[in-house]
């Protein structure tokens, strides 16, 4: 017997709205949060986001995550997440990705799902612990001599496949083709520094941070509260910082690249009928979304550029904002 199936077309889409977005503080690379799992960081920011959206974890009926280094992780590392923060069995999860823009991406396909009527309530974020990414080597090892291990950070998040060419040396490029001076890059870099400095000072960090606990043997719990690598820059250095990928006129340091870290965010988001329901105040109302960059929403949308009070900016290098 065939499983039968209706549909109903709708005259629009529904409005989709966030009601509460949460993560965990970043650690540094092999620092406060390395002993912690990227499925357990995924947790500890999936249940943050429902407590803070005052919803019974039963409401969520389907869960996306962004996680780029899965290696080591085991399966499903999304479904580890949700049942790590006590969502049901029968909660659907997938895990993206889309490199850097996974949590991203994540996000957007679950607006769209819920745009389209296919569920109600959803959380959408990204996990990664780059501290915990394994090295490997090839399963055919030779007869003689020695093996090459590998670093899946660099094989499988840094590196471009098709050239083999690593992220650092794109940037350069990008530099020098748009121009970009070193004193320009290092500059935007103390400045994104200063606004960390100056957000956690005023306390408007505080409000999104969902607090990781680590055991410790025979000794009371250490709790990571804040944002590990802010605190570790000085400034006073970052001018004299050698260029990492190309020693020759190079631009890219280890100051005005974005750094290794460890950590997790999650949203909850749902459609505005569902809000309504559950007595779920919005935080935001996502209007459309792009695959490009911000002026190609603009365009969809059809709204002057003038009018957008704020442009986020996320990305790995200082001359990519540059250009933007």
């Amino acid at each position: 017997q065939y499983l039968s199936r209706t549909y109903t077309s709708r005259p629009s889409l529904n409005e989709v709205v966030i009601v509460s977005a949460v993560r965990t503080p970043m650690g540094s690379f092999r620092g406060s949060l390395a002993a912690v799992p990227a499925t357990k960081l995924g947790s500890i920011a999936i249940k943050g986001a429902i407590d803070k959206a005052g919803i019974a974890p039963e409401e969520v009926k389907e869960v996306y995550m962004g996680n780029v280094l899965q290696a080591g992780e085991g399966q499903a590392p999304t479904r580890q997440a949700l049942l790590g923060a006590g969502l049901t069995l029968g909660t659907p999860a997938t895990t993206i990705n889309k490199v850097c823009a996974s949590g991203m991406k994540s996000i957007m396909m679950a607006a769209q799902s819920l745009m389209c009527g296919h569920q109600d309530v959803m959380v959408a974020g990204g996990m990664e612990s780059m501290s915990n990414v394994p090295y490997v080597m090839n399963r055919e090892t030779p007869t003689y001599g020695g093996v090459k291990m590998e670093d899946l950070i660099v094989k499988d998040g840094l590196t471009d496949v098709y050239n083999k060419f690593h992220m650092g040396n794109c940037a350069e490029n990008t530099a020098k083709n748009s121009k970009i001076t070193r004193e320009e890059q290092d500059s935007y870099a103390i400045g994104s520094y200063s606004r960390s400095k100056a957000a956690y000072e005023s306390g408007v960090l505080a409000k999104e941070i969902v607090p990781v606990s680590i055991p410790q043997r025979g000794k009371p719990d250490v709790v990571v509260s804040e944002d590990e690598e802010w605190r570790r820059v000085d400034f006073s250095k970052v001018p004299k910082l050698r260029a990492v990928f190309q020693k020759e006129n190079g631009t890219v340091t280890a100051a005005n690249a974005s750094t290794l870290n460890d950590g997790a965010a999650a949203l909850v988001l749902m459609t505005a009928d569902a809000a309504k329901r559950l007595n779920a105040t919005p935080l935001a109302r996502i209007v459309c979304n792009s695959g490009e960059n911000e002026l190609s929403v603009i365009v969809k949308i059809e709204i002057k550029q003038v009018l957008v009070c704020l442009f986020p900016v996320n990305n790995t290098f200082c001359k990519l904002d540059f250009q933007l």
